[in-house]
């Protein structure tokens, strides 16, 4: 591949990287009538408890690996060991095992009806099918004795090429030596994503054509345009690669606090998910927590955790942000966060089924227990939290639960991803004392488009000026009423994209700390009517494309 070639996707995480393509080792390839042989009923016991202690030893190994991570990756280890162990698959293998199938086989055959079942359902439930299949790979590749598939580590630093990534092989990544990721599906919310953003490396996906790329081409990956050029002049690459680090040298410089340039001000704050991941954000220029993941605490267990257990979490991060802003967002399970005490395994559309606060409305208790022990980690700690619920949908949700939080002396706010809460941004804004915008999950029920459908990438773009409209209204109506409005989805990391949510009424962004410096430096080298002209021109267009190259020339100006 001796000409230049320049492919074409969907820019995740800017920056620019240069190396040799890595591409993860293929998977097993599986025979079934090789494994198809009908074991003895004697066996069948035996056979069983092989598939069950293989299960259980991956699900140990990735539980071990999230033990050793934090935030966003160590919350989607978790997730996946417990899908090691999922009920329904785990109980679907072990009866065809039961019935002469061994074990390996019966893995396989039970993996394509959940992927069949998950892919009719559709939604944030489709995006397990990655996760299974890599489950499945690592249990059968246990059974059969052969190494565990994965994401290679290279001898230097390597450009990763992939189909997709099953989020156990992007949480392990060392970002010293995977330098960049690209992918040939997924959208700019899937795990890959979120994980390069957590990482600090950039990242393009949903790219057609990648699959021709041979293992050893070298490739010059640009995160902020979204394109990868395959066999460029090194020179030229090595040149741009250079620029870049330069550019980052300087966003490294940049400590805050957030404003522009003519002392507007926009908190900049971080995403965390435990107290490691909280006390690692402490070492950005974050002025705080904008979303604090509590799903952690809940996730791969049998019954809910006590109010102590969560009581020392939620300290834990209170503590790390002492006397700085910290927004927790209440239990958001469901969907394609199962939880085994709860979730309902037959919704026919779990991403428009019972998720986030619409688990109260059945299980008042778990809401309850949950604003008990923030309000006991907010006493102890001396720092009163502010509150979230997700899933909102109209006032009198948000009426309810903003009782709630109040009745225990601490803030209350919550979250708008269901347009009907865009919509009704002022009832809304009329009942708490603050809203953040979910971008991804807004972006995703505006476009009624899957969030992780590789076909589906660019409409779940978070540029959508439609997605950009609603934001414009609830920013609007938080100025009117004088209270906060930020965005803690995956819109809020990209710099371009920050001054304009600015521009739209927006004042806090919370991300990934990774991504604060970025999102600060930037903001600080414009003015609010700049952010305010770039959001006009945006809401001018009629998609991404259009919407990206309108902020860039009005900042330009």
């Amino acid at each position: 591949m001796g000409q230049t070639q320049v492919l074409n996707g969907t820019p995740v995480v800017s920056g620019k990287a240069y190396g040799p393509a890595v591409w993860p080792g293929e998977r097993p390839v599986y025979d079934p009538e090789a494994m198809a042989s009908t074991i003895a009923e004697e066996e069948r016991e035996v056979e069983s408890r092989r598939f069950t202690d293989a299960a259980a030893a991956v699900a140990g190994r990735l539980r071990d690996r999230a033990s050793h991570a934090s935030g966003a990756a160590a919350e989607v280890l978790t997730a996946t060991a417990g899908l090691a162990e999922d009920r329904g698959w785990v109980g679907a293998t072990t009866a065809l095992i039961k019935k002469g199938t061994p074990a390996p086989a019966a893995a396989i055959a039970s993996t394509e009806q959940f992927v069949e079942m998950f892919t009719k359902v559709g939604g944030l439930m489709a995006e397990r099918v990655t996760d299974l299949k890599d489950v499945r790979d690592r249990i059968v590749a246990e059974l059969l004795g052969v190494p565990e598939p994965g994401v290679p580590e290279p001898d230097v630093a390597s450009v990763l090429l992939a189909d997709d990534l099953a989020p156990a092989d992007t949480a392990g990544l060392d970002p010293a030596l995977i330098i960049a990721l690209v992918t040939r599906l997924g959208g700019p919310t899937s795990h890959t994503a979120i994980i390069a953003r957590q990482l600090g490396i950039p990242c393009v996906v949903a790219v057609s054509g990648l699959t021709d790329v041979p293992v050893g081409a070298p490739v010059l990956v640009d995160g902020t345009a979204g394109t990868i050029e395959v066999s460029p002049d090194e020179a030229t690459a090595v040149a741009a690669v250079e620029q870049s680090r330069k550019e980052a040298e300087a966003v490294k410089s940049w400590t805050g606090p957030g404003r522009t340039s003519d002392g507007h001000e926009v908190l900049v704050v971080a995403n965390v998910a435990d107290g490691a991941s909280a006390r690692t954000a402490t070492s950005f220029p974050v002025e705080g927590v904008g979303l604090f993941r509590t799903e952690l605490a809940f996730l791969d267990r049998p019954d809910e955790p006590s109010v102590e257990e969560q009581t020392a979490l939620y300290k834990e991060v209170l503590d790390a942000f002492d006397g700085q802003k910290v927004v927790i967002r209440t239990l958001d399970a469901g969907s394609d966060k199962p939880l085994k005490f709860v979730t309902k395994l037959d919704e026919p559309n779990p991403s428009l089924g019972v998720r986030g606060n619409r688990i109260a409305t059945d299980n008042p208790q778990i809401r309850e227990h949950q604003l008990d022990a923030i309000a006991a980690a907010g006493k102890a700690s001396g720092n009163t939290p502010w509150v979230m619920a997700p899933m909102i949908a109209t006032p009198a949700e948000a009426a309810e639960f903003a009782a709630q939080v109040r009745e225990r002396g601490m803030i209350a706010g919550v979250m708008v991803e269901v347009p009907a809460a865009a919509i009704l941004a002022p009832a809304i804004l009329a009942e708490v004392d603050f809203v953040s915008i979910g971008t991804n999950d807004l972006t995703q029920y505006t476009m009624a488009a899957d969030r992780m459908s590789p076909e589906l990438a660019g409409l779940t773009d978070p540029w959508q000026p439609a997605a950009l409209h609603l934001i414009h209204s609830v920013g609007q109506a938080g100025v009117a009423a004088g209270k906060s409005v930020g965005v803690c989805g995956e819109a809020a990391a990209d710099p371009l994209l920050a001054c304009v949510l600015v521009g739209l009424g927006v004042n806090s962004l919370s991300a990934a700390p990774a991504a604060s410096a970025a999102v600060g430096a930037r903001l600080s080298g414009v003015t609010l009517d700049q952010c305010r002209k770039a959001a006009e021109a945006v809401l001018a267009t009629t998609d991404p494309v259009a919407a990206r190259a309108a902020a860039t020339a009005a900042l330009a100006d």
